[in-house]
């Protein structure tokens, strides 16, 4: 009978665990009983075989002392509900609670195959509406989880962003200072130039002057008539002493500090070494090559052992770094 049970209660869309469970504390009484047990159960998780703590009640015996009547029940005294049989009686006790029970002479009808199938049908209806509200929240938790992915995939994005802007306003400053140093450097030879042309137009002129007057022409020391632009890209002048660099490497990296004049191109090579910024070079030290913006300049490894004031870098210059 209760292998009959198991496969109706299968036919249903029961799961065999769950089936398994209700024959169990039922004690196989019966498909009503069982189908009791799975309605009254259907929110609770099926727990494993042995682990069921049941109220011990006793079977109503045949032609019990004590009366003539005979018992064909079982009520619980504390609640006075009336069970067929000690199966379903222990059910209730471990639903409830109670624990009090006794025999009990009122005999209870079987359900009729109307009533059967009402009760077949409701529990359908229960199965089909935990399973929606199963399935509602599971599409609730799938939309919480997709809009914290998505909001997680934005975020990402946005700081991505945010440092590309970033990196891009440093390098338009970057390279708006290198431009203003360009042009100021531009000025400064021109000017000079402008200055040369000044002095040898009047020197010409106290000259031609002193041929007419029939007088001696002093000769000009050459130190004298040097070209002062010489002396501006070799260093001299106010300021001649520190040369101000900044050396712009792959990658948006940035080198600016100050170094005697007299120091040699390699030692800037060394401090920005120190310094971290080569750190991408392939090669290390050895693999960087150095070169001027303006005047257009590339160094060689000759250069790399001549001072700053010899290269024209003296009092300020902006350099780039390849390897």
């Amino acid at each position: 009978m209760a292998a009959s049970d198991a496969t109706t209660l299968q036919d249903m869309g029961f799961d065999q665990a769950r089936i398994a469970w209700a024959l169990r504390a039922t004690k196989n009484a019966g498909l009503q009983p069982a189908m009791d047990h799975i309605l009254a159960n259907l929110e609770k998780d099926v727990p494993a075989p042995g682990n069921d703590d049941h109220v011990q009640i006793e079977e109503p015996a045949e032609g019990a002392e004590g009366g003539d009547a005979e018992a064909k029940s079982i009520k619980c005294s504390e609640c006075g509900k009336v069970f067929r049989n000690s199966a379903l009686a222990q059910y209730h006790a471990e639903k409830s609670g109670h624990a009090e029970f006794e025999e009990s002479t009122e005999e209870i009808k079987p359900l009729t195959e109307e009533e059967k199938k009402a009760k077949l049908e409701e529990l359908r209806s229960k199965m089909a509406e935990k399973r929606a509200t199963k399935s509602k929240a599971e599409q609730e938790e799938a939309k919480a989880n997709e809009l914290i992915r998505r909001k997680a995939g934005r975020d990402i994005e946005q700081a991505r962003e945010d440092l590309k802007k970033k990196e891009l306003t440093k390098e338009a400053e970057e390279k708006k200072r290198e431009k203003k140093m360009e042009a100021e450097a531009r000025a400064r030879v021109k000017a000079q130039i402008e200055s040369d042309k000044r002095e040898r137009a009047e020197r010409a002129a106290r000259e031609k002057q002193l041929r007419e007057s029939g007088g001696s022409i002093e000769a000009t020391p050459a130190a004298a008539v040097a070209s002062p632009v010489a002396a501006l890209m070799a260093g001299g002048g106010a300021g001649g002493s520190e040369a101000r660099l900044r050396v712009r490497a792959p990658g948006g990296v940035m080198w600016m500090g100050s170094l005697p004049a007299g120091a040699k191109l390699r030692e800037v090579l060394g401090k920005m070494e120190a310094d971290g910024k080569l750190s991408g070079a392939p090669a290390g030290v050895g693999s960087v090559r150095l070169s001027n913006t303006f005047p257009r300049k590339q160094y060689t490894d000759a250069d790399l052992d001549k001072t700053l004031a010899e290269l024209g870098l003296v009092p300020n210059a902006g350099l780039e770094a390849a390897w």
